[in-house]
């Protein structure tokens, strides 16, 4: 009876954060693109060198109004926009995978609160998308010699850019149900506002209503605040971008936290 006793099954205890679910979610999450490095990381940063070759052959001049070379500031743009492009992707494929494979259980079952899901799938997708930025700077620094201006603004902007493309990845793969979803937002949304967010050029060269419209981008003051901390150049006002990323932040990991409570498409 004792032995039966002893190896009889226990109630485990969690406190307030489960944290050994969060650290095996985490790292299960971050596992699963490193597997694959040469598709999740060494890609994007061969593009974004493709990027920087053909441009500075085509555009390879002083811009007007910027005390930098054209690589200079083309640099920083495409280190974001890799960065964008890959947390987004990875907490939206995750999910889009799990639900088209029928694995979604996996995650609902284990005892892990609606905001600790939340907080795993955005910081995973946002270590990809640093790890990416990261590879594509030092891809890009053999080339492009770049110097940092503000180490403050350069960790704020990128840690803020990742975070929040991470959380609009979960909150569109909470909402798909089928890849083509995940390629219309990609296509219609996520490039467009990218590419219109002074990647490759100053808005300050754009007509006056199209300049205004730029400033209502977010995506813009991504490019804008790690341009100046790379640069020291910028043509928007900074202190949007601190407060406006860190709200947005904060609105779309409320935005992702209802959907997971409420099992939005998640639970049949």
């Amino acid at each position: 009876m004792a032995s039966v006793q002893a190896g009889a099954a226990q109630v485990r205890q969690f406190g307030a954060v489960n944290w050994v679910g969060v650290y095996t979610l985490c790292r299960k999450e971050v596992h699963r693109f490193m597997k694959i490095p040469g598709q999740t990381i060494l890609a994007p940063a061969v593009t974004a060198l493709l990027f920087l070759a053909i441009f500075s052959v085509a555009l390879g001049r002083a811009l007007p109004g910027v005390a930098v070379g054209y690589l200079e500031f083309l640099a920083p743009g495409l280190i974001m926009m890799s960065a964008m492009q890959n947390a987004f992707s990875n907490t939206s494929s995750t999910l889009i995978i799990s639900k088209v494979q029928g694995t979604i259980v996996d995650v609902l079952m284990p005892p892990l609160s609606p905001g600790e899901l939340a907080f795993c799938f955005a910081v995973s997708g946002a270590i990809r998308g640093l790890v990416v930025g990261l590879v594509v700077a030092i891809a890009m620094y053999a080339v492009v010699p770049f110097t940092l201006h503000s180490v403050i603004a350069v960790v704020f902007f990128s840690l803020a850019t990742a975070l929040v493309l991470s959380l609009i990845g979960l909150i569109v793969g909470i909402w798909g149900v089928k890849f083509d979803n995940i390629a219309s937002i990609t296509n219609f949304v996520i490039i467009p506002l990218s590419m219109l967010s002074g990647t490759f050029y100053t808005v300050e060269q754009l007509p006056g209503a199209w300049r205004i419209v730029s400033h209502f981008n977010p995506f813009f003051y991504m490019i804008d605040g790690a341009r100046y901390g790379f640069t020291g150049h910028h043509d928007g006002a900074l202190w949007i971008g601190y407060v406006g990323l860190s709200a947005l932040t904060a609105a779309l990991a409320a935005v992702a936290y209802a959907m997971l409570k409420r099992g939005y498409r998640l639970k049949a």
